[in-house]
């Protein structure tokens, strides 16, 4: 049988008052002698008492619960970021509840408007590419909420990034300084500040180093089918520039289906140079000569949360915003 408060209160003499605010962690504020809260505290456990949630949220207006929205839960590498925040959240007493836009729009602002009537107390956003409207709705109301991964550079707000520009420069230097000039660029065809950032850094490269820029090693994969797509794209860049001498990457699973790509076609890779921002395990073994960058997600989670809880926290609205990103300098391996 659930023991309620009331059940507490009766068997140790006790107000519900009293015993309400020991078990919400107010006792000290409210002036209630240690003793009387570590017999409350320790009857409560041997009874195994559990708290009325839905009744604490009313009372102080929150539900200690944070909304994470993905473009996909299937993917390894929002899957691991999810991981970190929920471990990080964790620490702070909040548990986080997952959903994923399926890189469409429509479905990122029905689980933003979901999550919000479900009294999340903040969101936790990788967004998609036309997500400037919903976002600025949630700044009107003053709803707390963190974008990771990408950013929307036309809205002041929290985010979590990488240096996308910086770590592609350094990236771009590795294969320059090998003697690379024919260079090849495999991208989503997508406009999200990531891969436009990235898309920027490789041709401003070039410049730097003096290499002439050619639109012809620009390779646009496009997205919803990229596993299929990828083939076509490099057999025709394969075909039409056969002096390409390496390839810059600006995601990881793009890397890694061009690796198969190679495999399956007895190509041998250790004629190109090739670099990639965030690492595939699968990599070390099948590319052990490739750059890889390799995305703190640990670190990009933890911000996310610790940021969004200063939002949470604060009492009054937040004019300034974090923009906080991480360097990946230190995470540059071959």
């Amino acid at each position: 049988m659930k023991i309620t408060i009331k059940d507490i209160s009766r068997e140790l003499n006790l107000s519900k008052t009293t015993v309400s605010f020991v078990l919400s962690g107010n006792g000290t504020a409210m002036g209630i002698s240690e003793k009387t809260q570590n017999r409350v505290l320790q009857y409560a456990k041997e009874m195994g008492y559990q708290p009325n949630l839905l009744a604490r949220s009313l009372y102080s207006g929150r539900t200690n619960t944070i909304g994470v929205i993905v473009p996909s839960i299937g993917d390894a590498f929002y899957a691991e970021l999810v991981r970190e925040c929920e471990i990080e959240a964790k620490k702070n007493g909040y548990i986080i509840t997952i959903c994923s836009s399926e890189r469409d729009f429509k479905q990122e602002v029905k689980m933003i408007r979901t999550l919000k009537t479900k009294q999340v107390d903040g969101l936790i956003i990788a967004p998609t590419e036309y997500c400037e409207q919903e976002l600025n709705g949630l700044l009107k109301e003053n709803f707390p909420f963190v974008l990771v991964d990408r950013f929307c550079p036309s809205i002041k707000t929290n985010y979590v990034v990488i240096d996308d520009s910086g770590t592609t420069q350094v990236l771009m230097n590795k294969l320059i300084n090998e003697g690379r000039k024919r260079i090849a660029l495999i991208t989503p065809d997508t406009n999200i500040s990531v891969t436009t950032l990235r898309n920027e850094a490789y041709e401003n490269a070039l410049q730097k180093a003096g290499i002439p820029f050619d639109e012809n090693l620009v390779c646009k994969v496009k997205r919803d089918i990229y596993e299929k797509d990828i083939i076509l794209v490099l057999e025709n860049l394969l075909k039409n520039n056969p002096d390409v001498d390496g390839f810059y990457f600006t995601t990881h699973y793009l890397a890694l289906e061009t690796v198969l790509y190679f495999l399956r076609n007895n190509i041998n890779m250790n004629k190109y140079g090739m670099a990639c921002i965030h690492r595939n395990p699968i990599f070390k073994t099948l590319a052990p000569s490739m750059y890889v960058a390799t995305i703190p997600l640990d670190k990009m989670g933890s911000e996310a949360v610790r940021i969004l809880l200063n939002e949470i926290d604060s009492k009054e609205i937040i004019e300034e915003k974090i923009g906080y990103v991480i360097s990946l300098s230190k995470t540059l391996s071959v």
